[in-house]
This record gives structure tokens, sequence and C-alpha cells, in this order.
């Protein structure tokens, strides 16, 4: 299992994107979380089996019915998540 980070551009606060991906992430049983950031973009993270992590990128891709998805940007980080997919604020 891997840790990976995006941070995803476009209108994606005020627009039930956290909600939407939350929604579908736990329906896919990953771990990880979501949150918004004060410049306007989306931070997000999840621990995963590597031939999953597409999965998981359509569902930040998808977001929800009135955002608009620019720009993700992925990394790897060293820290892992169990338990429910979650907002955090």
């Amino acid at each position: 299992m891997k840790s990976y980070k995006f941070i995803i551009s476009g209108k994606v606060q005020g627009v039930f994107y956290r909600k939407s991906v939350t929604d579908n992430a736990n329906r896919a049983k990953f771990s990880g979380y979501i949150k918004n950031l004060p410049n306007g973009t989306v931070e997000a993270a999840v621990t995963c089996k590597e031939n999953r992590l597409n999965e998981f990128i359509t569902i930040l891709k998808s977001g929800s019915q009135h955002s608009k998805i620019s720009h993700i940007k992925q990394s790897s980080i060293g820290a892992l998540y169990s338990g429910e997919f979650q907002i955090k604020y």
C-alpha cells in the first residue's frame, strides 16, 4: 500500500466537491481525506494499492455535478491512512 497526495484546481470549492468525492471514495472503500485550502484549491490524500490509484483519480476527476477540474497535481507521501475517507476542516 502506498499513499498519495493530490492538489485539485478548478471550480472545486462551494460546489459540493468534497462531499461527492468523500461519498464515492467511501463507496469504493478508500481511506484518506479531503480538505479545502485557503488558495481555492482542494487537497486530497489516499492510501491504496497501486493498481487502484487510477480508480481514485477517476473519483477526483468526477467531482460533483457543479465542479470543474482544471488540474490535478499528484505526489507520493509517507503517511498511511486507514478507516473511512473523510472531510477535514
